[in-house]
């Protein structure tokens, strides 16, 4: 029987690709067979993570809150791919603060990066695989809190909702022409955002940050941070025909946070 996991011929653009998250999913793609373009405002530590790849790939510069440069950033990626067939629209940014604080300017740069940057990449990639008849595949990453309002992250929040129904959306709209559309969504990922947020969540909160580490493990059933990778293998999968009958979901990958 055919390894129904495997990407081998498949290739990938991934933005936000050079840390965190993005970085795991680039490597487990990269594991899986597939040939991965990095799509990153950071293009020196995309290279970094290229220079890991055993199947090559390269990396492009790209700023996901702009039209022109999302679109140069894809046709470069075909040029050097030769095509692809798979989207990982996973670029993401966080600020955290009380919601009767928000100013318009932290609203708007969740939204420009979380909501804008998705739509954009989705819409760009999926122009061009009408146009050539592609059947790709998109994995989007979303977040837990595109599935429950965050407290102290509710513009956060509220663009990842975005996310999860514009991915539902545009699944329904793409599966007459055979484009998959599903997303991620990660809980208490150990990341260098999430370190960023246990500081000032614990400023925030009157809290050491240690306290507020102990708290996410402890509203975790499975009882640990969660690892980049534990995304990471589950965007393989929904890239890989072991999923080829989902499409529209919003996965949580959570340790059991949210179980609906």
């Amino acid at each position: 029987m055919a390894d129904i996991f495997d990407l081998t011929g498949r290739k990938a653009i991934v933005t936000g690709g050079s840390k965190g998250i993005g970085a795991a999913i680039v490597r487990a793609l990269d594991r899986a067979g597939a040939t991965v373009a990095i799509a990153d405002l950071d293009v020196m530590t995309a290279q970094s993570v290229v220079a890991e790849l055993k199947n090559g790939g390269f990396a492009v510069e790209i700023d996901v809150t702009k039209r022109e440069s999302v679109e140069h950033a894809f046709n470069l990626a075909v040029e050097g791919l030769g095509g692809f067939d798979l989207l990982c629209a996973n670029a993401g940014v966080s600020t955290m603060k009380p919601a009767i604080d928000i100013t318009d300017e932290e609203w708007d740069f969740n939204f420009d990066v979380n909501a804008r940057g998705v739509f954009l990449a989705n819409q760009i990639a999926t122009r061009r695989w009408l146009a050539e008849g592609t059947k790709g595949v998109i994995v989007n990453t979303a977040s837990l809190a595109a599935k429950v309002g965050a407290p102290l992250l509710a513009h956060y929040s509220a663009s990842k909702f975005a996310v999860f129904g514009w991915t539902q959306s545009l699944a329904r709209e793409l599966a007459p022409k055979g484009i998959r559309v599903n997303c991620v969504c990660p809980g208490f990922v150990k990341t260098s955002m999430q370190e960023r947020e246990i500081v000032w969540e614990a400023e925030l909160r009157g809290m050491t940050p240690e306290a507020v580490r102990a708290e996410y493990v402890t509203m975790t059933p499975l009882g640990r941070i969660e690892e980049p990778e534990d995304v990471a293998d589950v965007v393989v999968f929904l890239a890989s025909d072991a999923s080829r009958f989902m499409t529209g979901q919003g996965i949580n990958i959570t340790g059991g946070v949210r179980m609906d």
